[in-house]
Formats: C-alpha cells, structure tokens, sequence
C-alpha cells in the first residue's frame, strides 16, 4: 500500500464513525434546543458550541483527562476492558468532538425553518410527539441535517491537533491524513504531503460547494415566499 493510501483509508473510516456519533447526537441536542422548553438551555447552547472555538490541543487535553488509565473514566474503561488511548477509536471520538459543534448548528438551522403548524396540525390529531419527530419535523429538516453531516465528515476528515493528542502517530493504526502530511513534511517527502493535501482540498471544496448550493436554495424559497 502507498505512503498515502493508508491514512486515507484509515481518515475515511474514522470520519464515517465519528460523522454516525455527531448525526444522532448532534440532532439530538439541537432538537432539545429548539424544540423543547427546560432550563439551563441557554448554558447547554453555549457548551454544545464551545469545541468549534476551543483549540484542538486543548480539546485533546480534556479528552485525555476523560479517557487517559488516570483519567476521570480510565479506571471504568480499564475495567470494562476497553482501551481507547492510541486507537483509531480516540481519533473518532476526538474528530466527533471537533465536528460536534457544526452538526449542532446547522441542525438547529432546519429545525429553527419547520413550519411550526405543521406540527401544530399534527398534534391536534392526536399524533405522539415520536410520531411528530419522525414523520413531520425531521423530514422538513432535512436540508439542514444533510448540511450538517457533510461539513461534520469534512471537519473530522481533517481533524490534526486533538486526533493527536488521543490518538498519536501509530502508522497504519492511527496515523490520519492530516497527521502524515505532517509529518511527510517533516521527513521531506513532498510527494505524499501534496497527494494528501489535495485529497482533503477536494474534501473542502465539494462540502463548501453544497453548504453553499444548500444556503441559496433556502434563501431562494424564503424570498419566493415573502415575493408571493
């Protein structure tokens, strides 16, 4: 296998898996946000954005915290057997971590842009509020949700600082594309550090591509709404 063809291999798959974490938990936390009244909203809002301002190294630090043998949840992962320090699956957990905040957000765009009477509607008909969920509210949020998840799967691709702090640099087990372009740059081998680059360039611009087609398609529907 080539000098970049592994970390690609292994980026895709840790950003499909910590894209699956941001998907179900991010929608999660952006439904409770928007859709639900409880106290302290405001502060979990707050906590739910603050990875997308926090350097990575220090998200990696917490984490470390979190996860490490002396850790606050090292002693019941070590008896759980489960060790996730130097694993392609810290590299997940931290990439989700990372792109958490973007899911979240554009989450909390598509649910802030359903309809409330359909809802509304809905309820007065006797519909549980599963039902409400499932069949009305996340199919009318969809755009945002889609929006969501490609620009989480790009962030986590390209995730460097706190994948590792977590991870490390294991060839092969938890060396990721931005880590071997790293360090490819240091050893001067030039040729694996531009194949990798332009490999996460391409990831770049197709995710800003559709953000933006997505964000024009919302904004053409809302002024053809107020024009009619």
């Amino acid at each position: 296998m080539t000098g970049w063809a592994a970390p690609l291999l292994l980026s895709i798959r840790v950003a499909l898996v910590s894209t699956g974490i941001v998907l179900v938990l991010g929608t999660a936390a952006a439904w409770a946000v928007v859709k639900r009244r409880w106290r302290g909203k405001g502060l979990a809002d707050v906590l739910f954005t603050l990875p997308l301002v926090l350097p990575p190294t220090v998200t990696g630090y917490l984490l470390l915290l979190l996860m490490a043998s002396r850790g606050l949840f090292g002693p019941w992962l070590r008896f759980m057997g489960i060790e996730l320090i130097f694993t392609w699956w810290a590299a997940a957990i931290a990439s989700a971590v990372v792109a958490f905040p973007l899911m979240y957000n554009a989450a909390k765009v598509g649910f802030h842009g359903v309809d409330e009477a359909f809802e509304g509607v809905a309820r007065t008909l006797g519909a549980s509020e599963s039902r409400i969920l499932f069949t009305i509210t996340l199919p009318l949020a969809w755009p945002g949700l889609l929006a969501g998840v490609v620009l989480s799967f790009t962030r986590a691709l390209g995730e460097f600082g706190a994948t590792l702090m977590v991870a490390g640099n294991i060839p092969g087990r938890t060396q990721t594309m931005p880590v071997a372009i790293y360090m490819a740059t240091d050893a001067g081998d030039t040729k694996t550090a531009a194949v990798l680059t332009v490999i996460l360039l391409a990831f770049g611009l197709v995710a800003v591509g559709l953000s933006r087609g997505w964000s024009e398609r919302q904004s053409g529907r809302r002024a053809g709404f107020w024009r009619s």
